[in-house]
């Protein structure tokens, strides 16, 4: 699988790049972040932590606003940041910002004209890693984090493939998307009606039934527009009780949706994933 590289920035001693390829799992050319820390090399391979972006999203939201990079490379941990969909003129689009290209939910689409391309779920876990790990100096060390939408995914995917993440963290993620608006929209168009379907992409459903455990970070902001009718993080302190799932879910007096939120606390979650490492 060849990679085209676009851009190059050196950054805090290591390097931010671009790059473009073609994904079999989702046919059609997709791009994506890397941050390479100073420490990465052949003969010092290090771990990855996977971002995950919201709605409306690219892999440039969280590299150029977040200012991880100077954590990253204190703690020589690279960060690989997909884009949220597939893209490309024959990818199916919806004209609202909540469906189709940049709306992704991080799932695999059952239902037309979405499933031809629509599988985020297993480019994220399986071709990007394996892409990644054939392609630079680093580890089958991962962990995965994300925001809003890739919060969500971010959930799902360390929930339901606990084996290949040393753990998980979400700033203000959509916790229980069977029953917010967001979700129920995303859900029956992709996966259909059949609500059954649905719990597989749900975090609360998922961490109150989770057999195997791994540490988990959530932040949310008391301040964000999205907090009671989209992101409910209520229902995923309460799937946490139920099952004794180790999450820490703090909230924040003042914070929004931006990532002036998490710029303020991306440190704490690099160390949070650093020290499970």
């Amino acid at each position: 699988m060849s990679l085209e590289i676009i851009s190059q920035n050196k950054s805090f001693g290591g390097w931010h790049k671009q790059y473009s390829h073609q994904s079999d799992v989702l046919n059609c050319c997709m791009r994506f972040a890397v941050y390479l820390p100073p420490q990465a090399s052949a003969q010092t391979p290090v771990p990855v932590l996977y971002w995950l972006s919201g709605l409306t999203c690219t892999d440039e939201n969280f590299m150029q606003k977040a200012g991880a990079q100077r954590m990253a490379a204190e703690l020589g941990m690279a960060i690989v940041a997909p884009d949220t969909s597939p893209r490309g003129d024959d990818v199916a689009d919806d004209p609202a910002y909540d469906m189709g290209k940049g709306a992704g939910f991080y799932l695999n689409a059952t239902q037309a004209p979405w499933s031809s391309h629509y599988r985020m779920y297993d480019y994220v876990v399986t071709e990007l890693p394996a892409l990644i790990e054939a392609t630079f100096p680093v580890t089958q060390q991962r962990a995965i984090a994300g925001h809003s939408m890739g919060g969500h995914g971010a959930l799902v995917i360390a929930l339901r493939n606990p084996q290949r993440y040393s753990s998980v963290s979400a700033f203000s993620p959509i916790t229980n998307p069977m029953n917010c608006p967001w979700g129920q929209k995303a859900f029956s168009q992709y996966l259909g009606n059949d609500r059954e379907q649905w719990r597989a992409y749900d975090a609360s459903e998922l961490m109150q039934a989770a057999a195997h455990k791994l540490p988990a970070l959530v932040d949310q902001g008391e301040a964000d527009n999205f907090l009671q009718e989209q992101l409910k993080p209520e229902m995923l302190e309460k799937a946490a009780a139920a099952s004794q799932f180790p999450l820490t879910l703090r909230r924040h007096e003042g914070y929004d949706h931006s990532y002036y939120f998490i710029a303020s606390f991306i440190e704490e979650h690099l160390r949070f994933h650093a020290s499970h490492w």
